[in-house]
């Protein structure tokens, strides 16, 4: 049978339709699996009884779960999600004094290569469905109000996976997370993080979803953009910069470079006047993230004075730099950790 969340709405009134029932009741059911994020027929109060045996007759929901919990020492939760068909992917909340914030994943596994990624290490098994996507932020928005008293206030595609290789189901999972008949939330708290392909960055400018963008630089000089990032080959530094002008004449919004710092790799002055120069052909600002190991040596070694160096610098030119406090890795829920690690 069809999962009933693969339907838009137009299709749920059409489905009532052929069963005599009246367009008014696609919008029920609707409101029940988008905004409500229930999961079972029998529990839409609003529909009659052999209404609700027809639904349970011609559909299903198959709805991803939390499978296993972890909390960190600093607060963070980490969930091992279960999809329908088995596989596994991993979501974080990470919360503050002020916001809570959802780490989600878009692809079980990863299309790419980033060798100081974890997720990298995975086969890319499938992408993840649009009801999968928006389960995650469901879910995690529950532990929020358990957890900490208040309701999520921020979502990032940071997770398992790059979101511009699953574009379709992340805008339309995007679209369900912030319609008035969805989950309601504001676009402008919503971050898709990208590696860097040119063509997508274009595309979700003109699907003007009011979203905000950020890019995994971490280099600059393009020979060691593509050491670290072996994709990157494809996508040149100048044709990524071009799809960022573009993006921002297109929306007006700031774009944030995420960047890590490593010894031996990424540490001398012309790697930070190579980012400098990058930034001032954008407005943009820059999140210097903490590295978590994944256990390759080369990247295994944080350069701290390089570190503070890029910050007095950017400073210095006038660029908006934050050192971003890594969270979660006493359970490998930080940036580039998750990999479907079980807790021991």
């Amino acid at each position: 049978m069809k999962d009933i969340r693969t339907l838009s709405l137009d299709q749920l009134k059409d489905y009532f339709g052929t069963i005599g029932e009246k367009p008014f009741r696609a919008k029920q059911v609707y409101d029940w699996i988008w905004s409500k994020n229930l999961h079972s027929f029998e529990e839409m109060t609003n529909l009659s009884k052999d209404l609700r045996e027809n639904l349970i007759r011609d559909f299903i929901m198959n709805p991803a779960a939390v499978d296993q919990f972890q909390k960190s020492t600093d607060g963070t939760i980490k969930n091992g999600v279960k999809l329908h068909d088995g596989l596994m992917v991993e979501s974080v909340l990470i919360p503050t004094e002020t916001r809570t914030t959802a780490c989600v994943s878009s692809q079980v596994g990863c299309s790419l290569n980033c060798e100081f990624c974890a997720t990298a290490k995975l086969k890319r098994m499938r992408n993840l469905e649009v009801a999968e996507i928006v389960d995650q932020v469901a879910l995690i928005d529950k532990q929020s109000k358990e957890y900490y008293n208040r309701p999520l206030t921020n979502i990032v595609f940071m997770g398992m996976g790059e979101p511009m290789m699953n574009y379709k189901n992340v805008v339309e999972a995007i679209r369900k997370i912030t319609q008035p008949e969805g989950l309601g939330m504001s676009p402008r708290r919503i971050t898709v993080s990208t590696s860097g392909i040119p063509k997508m960055i274009k595309m979700l400018a003109d699907d003007e979803l009011k979203v905000k963008l950020a890019l995994s630089l971490h280099s600059a000089v393009e020979q060691t953009r593509n050491e670290i990032m072996p994709f990157s080959d494809k996508f040149p530094l100048t044709d990524i910069m071009e799809a960022l002008q573009y993006w921002y004449k297109k929306t007006g919004s700031v774009i944030t470079f995420e960047y890590c710092v490593w010894k031996g790799i990424n540490d001398k002055d012309e790697d930070i006047k190579s980012l400098i120069k990058y930034c001032r052909q954008v407005p943009s600002k820059v999140n210097l993230i903490q590295y978590n190991p994944i256990g390759e040596g080369k990247f295994d070694h944080r350069s701290i004075a390089a570190e503070e160096k890029y910050v007095r610098e950017l400073e210095k030119a006038g660029i908006t730099v934050m050192v971003r406090k890594s969270r979660g890795g006493d359970i490998d829920a930080a940036c580039g950790q998750l990999a479907n690690k079980n807790a021991e």
